[in-house]
């Protein structure tokens, strides 16, 4: 077909997401006590947080953070006791992600701020931000291997932005106020500030400055006008392009943006996984996403495209497949807030550094500027190839050999039963990427996974943090069952603080990827995979509806088709706690498109034994 016509009215962004810490902060400086009231390090902690701009903490308290957990008492913040400290660390990210505010953990030493370690990995690789506060020893025990003392600010220097350890009371305000600045300027990411108790016990007169001065850190908003002229031009006068979108258009708030260039240029557009919902799937120049589980039609733009747009995005390995072979003749314009990141997998020709909402503000107007010159591209031949591999190629999905559900429909039918913005949050595993492709993404921040880590355990403290940020949504967690067993703990939670989220286990009684690729790689020897001791799938350990009523929880359970939507439906009708939902699914479906890790994606299954073809010589 020719160029694909556009909507004629943008995609709502999310109406209760977003704010930036300075307005927050702003909104919170009527709380602020005056400059040299006398307070504890404990009190200031609290009063900093506050101040910064936090409405809520997720977190445990224990011996060495216990004296800030005292003026907590009486603090405006709300703190969300967790069952564990992960899942005080995901639910932070949960609601991080689903607002775009930064999200706080807290933790006591020792083994309390190493099990936040995860998270902030995590949170690190997919650009979130959060802060953790964790207590330490005192300051005079530091060093002799004291109860639960560990040395947390080295532990996470290479999976964290930046970290602070506080010995002295009179630093905690201001390293508060930097670690939320941190957090969430330039790309954002995980910042931890380690208070000592004896800093936490001392006395200091409160100070408060509401101006940052970071001299060493400066990230670069602005681009430089000559590389956008030249992106432009590349843009406006390519044969085949694409734009390949990635978080940061999540991260930066530039989803509006995106959709004016997108349909200014008139080229295809990919979104990877952390990028779903900042293009909406609806349009029809959205080919889906890209990478091992993507699209035919993605994957092979990409790969056949002669000017890729890059923005907000890392060139991940899951994407690119065998990097060298990836995108073999395509001119790379690669746009990013991070200059570490450009050029750092895939060389750019035209690297762009900036805040992306500015990069594609200037993109736009520069395109225009191109196409008053050259005329509007004609991009009828590169649509009608692409079309032809999206209608021969779509998503798609069989009966099931064994008779129990399939889990893709599943998925599906969760997706249509739901409005577009209800919040979907996932596990990591078969049932995070069939979320991703049979779910409808439309809008921003409704879309809350693990990416970069692929962190098991992630999908429901991180649906309890999405449902806190905003309660007025519906929120579910699509989940494994082996993921729903690493952190269905925080069910409690969600029971005892009102936090009533929906919980999907898409429950094979397996690990569903690892299982995936025993199969197509192990000779289907399956070890150590199987979650179950018995062939009889429908006897389970836990039963799941049990589990959940043992919380407190609604139960329910779908095994046949004509069960589904009926689930669905009584689950959304409850408001006033948590549900759960087991699906028994068959075990042997495999997640497609596939391709095959360190292979060229040239080599991307359709389905086992159907490797798409296109025609690789041109271009």
């Amino acid at each position: 077909m020719n160029q694909p016509n556009s909507r004629t009215q943008m995609f709502a962004p999310t109406t209760s997401g977003g704010g930036s810490v300075a307005h927050v902060a702003t909104e919170a400086s009527a709380h602020i006590p005056a400059q040299g009231t006398k307070m504890t390090g404990a009190q200031a902690i609290v009063t900093a947080l506050e101040a910064a701009g936090a409405e809520v903490a997720f977190g445990i308290p224990g011996g060495f953070i216990l004296p800030t957990y005292d003026p907590l008492y009486d603090s405006r913040l709300r703190h969300i006791l967790t069952r564990h400290e992960q899942g005080a660390g995901h639910a932070a990210t949960g609601y991080a992600q689903a607002t775009g505010k930064v999200g706080v953990m807290i933790a006591t030493s020792g083994p309390g701020a190493t099990n936040l370690v995860t998270a902030l990995a995590d949170a690190n690789m997919d650009s979130v931000p959060v802060v953790a506060i964790t207590g330490q020893v005192n300051a005079g025990t530091i060093g002799t291997d004291g109860f639960q003392e560990a040395d947390i600010v080295g532990v996470t220097m290479p999976v964290i932005k930046h970290s602070y350890l506080v010995k002295d009371p009179n630093d905690i305000a201001s390293s508060i106020h930097e670690a939320f600045h941190i957090a969430a300027t330039g790309r954002p990411g995980p910042v931890l500030v380690d208070i000592t108790k004896s800093a936490q016990t001392s006395e200091l007169e409160w100070a408060w400055d509401s101006a940052i001065n970071l001299p060493g850190y400066n990230p670069v908003t602005k681009p430089h006008h000559k590389q956008v002229k030249e992106a432009a031009r590349l843009l406006a006068t390519a044969k085949r392009p694409v734009i390949y979108a990635g978080g940061g258009i999540l991260r930066s708030g530039a989803w509006e943006q995106l959709y004016k260039l997108v349909e200014l240029s008139g080229a295809p557009i990919v979104t990877t996984l952390m990028g779903r919902g900042g293009f909406p799937d609806s349009h029809p120049q959205h080919l889906g996403m890209p990478g091992m589980h993507g699209t035919v039609a993605a994957v092979a733009s990409l790969q056949r495209a002669d000017v890729i747009v890059a923005l907000g995005t890392r060139f991940s390995d899951r994407v690119t497949g065998q990097l060298s072979s990836f995108a073999p003749k395509a001119t790379i314009i690669h746009a990013d807030i991070d200059p570490a990141e450009i050029g750092k997998n895939r060389h750019a020709d035209v690297p762009i550094v900036g805040d992306l909402k500015q990069v594609i503000s200037e993109l736009i107007l520069a395109v225009e500027q191109e196409q008053a010159k050259v005329g509007l591209p004609d991009l009828a031949g590169w649509w009608h190839e692409l079309d032809e591999l999206r209608a021969t190629y779509p998503w798609g999905y069989g009966p099931t050999q064994d008779g129990l559900l399939s889990p893709q429909y599943v998925i599906e039918r969760l997706g249509a039963l739901n409005d577009e913005n209800t919040i979907f949050s996932t596990g990591v595993g078969q049932h995070q990427m069939w979320a991703s492709q049979f779910i409808k993404h439309e809008n921003p921040r409704n879309w809350v996974c693990s990416g970069g880590l692929g962190t098991m355990g992630f999908g429901v403290p991180a649906a309890m943090g999405a449902k806190v940020g905003r309660p007025d949504a519906t929120v579910w967690a699509v989940d494994g069952d082996g993921c729903f067993q690493m952190t269905n703990q925080e069910l409690a939670t969600c029971v005892i603080d009102n936090i009533p989220i929906k919980v999907a286990v898409i429950n094979n009684s397996v690990l569903g990827m690892v299982r995936q690729w025993q199969t197509l790689f192990y000779e289907e020897r399956y070890s150590n995979t199987n979650l179950q001791n018995t062939a009889d799938t429908l006897v389970e350990i836990p039963d799941i509806v049990k589990l959940a009523e043992a919380y407190g929880a609604v139960g329910l359970r779908a095994t046949k088709e004509s069960e589904v939507d009926e689930v669905i439906k009584l689950a959304n009708q409850v408001d006033d706690r948590p549900v759960v939902v087991d699906f028994r699914v068959s075990r042997d479906e495999m997640v497609w498109p596939m391709v095959p890790a360190g292979v060229s994606n040239d080599q991307v299954m359709y389905a086992r034994g159907i490797t798409p073809l296109w025609d690789r010589t041109e271009g």
